[in-house]
């Protein structure tokens, strides 16, 4: 398929709504920051950051991606990233930016330490994870060349305990927050054990350099999220 038909089409566009509103929703300080974007995709997110008076670079590893980037976004810093072949040196922001991107990666490891070291600020990621508990990353085939998905055809399903421990290898500070997007890719309850068998679940991180005192991010991996911040006095850590 092409990329517009896959990332225009109502799966995505909706998917996308729901995890930018609940970014917005965090109150996180984006206005007016350096930023990096990973994994770009044709540009849905980016808009995001350019509406809040932010400078983006904007990376992508698929040329396909890349053309419809540029046409896009013709004044944009667009360039080719493929986070499993990293520069040496990083490039220096203030916030990076990763939605979708570390699930796609075969090292996701390496990805991780070297967005760490571009981030002055904040990291924000948001994957696919794998229900339960320990470090697994559960290397998972994907279809290469595909617009969306893997450039060589392995992507991973890390858990969240193994995500948690790569940010923390980086960050002083790891969070999580107490709410999930409005979506069923999203769960609520990480104890119900047919997660387990669900081939598309999504976690939210946010690693940073300084203690954010935000009432909506919890420094314990929670095992019950809430999707309304009104309903925060049911969220177990």
């Amino acid at each position: 398929m092409e990329p517009k038909d896959v990332f225009w089409s109502a799966h995505y566009l909706r998917h996308n709504q729901r995890r930018q509103e609940h970014l917005a929703s965090l109150g996180l300080p984006l206005a007016g920051q350096r930023v990096l974007e990973t994994g770009a995709g044709i540009g849905d997110h980016t808009s995001f950051f350019l509406d809040r008076g932010c400078s983006v670079v904007v990376t992508e590893a698929q040329e396909q991606n890349l053309a419809i980037l540029r046409e896009r976004y013709p004044d944009g810093d667009i360039r080719r990233l493929d986070l499993d072949l990293l520069p040496p040196d990083p490039i220096a922001v203030d916030v990076v930016y990763s939605y979708g991107t570390l699930y796609h990666l075969e090292r996701p490891a390496e990805a991780l330490a070297w967005m760490a070291r571009c981030a002055g600020s904040l990291l924000l990621l948001e994957t696919c994870v794998a229900a339960g508990a320990g470090m697994e990353l559960n290397a998972f085939p994907e279809q290469p060349a595909a617009p969306e998905n893997a450039i060589r055809g392995q992507g991973c399903r890390p858990t969240r305990d193994w995500v948690w421990r790569e940010l923390a290898a980086s960050f002083p500070y790891v969070y999580m927050p107490i709410t999930q997007p409005w979506h069923e890719e999203f769960p609520l309850d990480w104890a119900r054990p047919e997660l387990a068998g669900t081939p598309l679940i999504r976690s939210v991180f946010v690693g940073s350099r300084r203690q954010l005192a935000n009432p909506l991010l919890s420094d314990r991996m929670p095992m019950v999220q809430v999707n309304d911040a009104a309903d925060a006095a049911n969220v177990r850590v």
